[in-house]
């Protein structure tokens, strides 16, 4: 294809589209209103679950008590303020598996797994974060 042809075909669809995306700028008033009984921001959080945890137990220190301070340390990092965890029961539910913390209803062990573990430690960094399990 010669240049000049090239021009006259592309040429009006360039145009067309600098003109095309072009947006008139709108202006948006927000009002901030403290005892409005709208939506509130409760914080950010994280999902442990599928074994995406599974290896920061096994880190060698210093560098996993840097990690969960990075995560879980009020000021600090990532600062999460709300945890869920996948409680385990024994079985490959999605990447990986887990102990459950309990095989009988007088079998309590919480000490199986990482899950309890990683809600301790947060608890221990921020002693306000939000826990929750889901199994």
């Amino acid at each position: 294809m010669k240049p000049r042809t090239a021009f006259v075909l592309l040429g009006p669809v360039l145009i067309l589209s600098l003109l095309s995306c072009k947006k008139p700028v709108q202006k948006s008033a927000i009002k901030i209103d403290g005892t409005g009984s709208g939506r509130v921001f409760e914080g950010i959080g994280a999902v442990s679950a599928g074994a995406s945890s599974r290896l920061l137990i096994d880190y060698p220190e210093p560098q996993r008590s840097q990690i969960l301070d990075y995560l879980f340390k009020p000021s600090y990092g990532a600062f999460l303020q709300h945890l869920k965890v996948e409680v385990g029961g024994d079985m490959d539910s999605t990447d990986g598996s887990e102990p459950s913390h309990m095989y009988t209803r007088t079998d309590e062990n919480y000490n199986r797994g990482y899950e309890w573990w990683l809600m301790k430690e947060a608890k221990a960094r921020n002693p306000r974060i939000i826990l929750d399990a889901l199994p």
